[in-house]
């Protein structure tokens, strides 16, 4: 069976950066699943799995367009250091859950300087090329539940 929309798919992969420096692995853990045309994975690595079969191993470069964006200047603010109550050490790579206009928002403390501290609330692989290389393990045809819900159910088609 090959993947298609409607299909639930498993596979291992590693990502690396430009650099080859791995940067997330599934080896040594269940492959990870999901559901072909719901937009579970990442555009560009969802295409890529289209017409693919179990036991199929490909390396795929996502671009940022079809990765997780180019890095956008509006999401780097500088605040005041009074929006960290309750902190009492702040460092750069901390990171923070914020308020944005869209909601909730992770941001990650880029820099400190006196009472102004800088913050990034781009994605941290926004900008990047994702190299992956990846081997389908299994594929299967959704439930209906899966494809009305929109995500893949457990073993036996359950919720986690």
């Amino acid at each position: 069976m090959q993947i298609a929309d409607r299909c639930v798919a498993s596979f291992h992969y590693t990502l690396t950066n430009g650099h080859g420096d791995v940067l997330d692995s599934s080896v040594g853990r269940e492959p990870l699943t999901y559901l072909q045309g719901k937009g579970n994975i990442v555009a560009g690595l969802e295409k890529a799995m289209a017409g693919k079969s179990a036991g199929d191993k490909f390396e795929v470069d996502v671009s940022p367009e079809e990765g997780y964006g180019a890095r956008q200047q509006g999401m780097i603010q500088v605040v005041p250091r009074s929006a960290f109550q309750g902190i009492d050490t702040l460092e750069p790579g901390m990171q923070f859950q914020s308020q944005g206009s869209h909601g909730p928002m992770s941001v990650v403390v880029t820099a400190i300087e006196g009472d102004e501290v800088t913050v990034d609330g781009n994605h941290p692989l926004a900008g990047e090329t994702l190299h992956f290389a990846i081997e389908v393990t299994d594929v299967r045809e959704a439930s209906v539940e899966e494809v009305l819900h929109g995500h893949v159910h457990g073993a036996g088609g359950h919720h986690h």
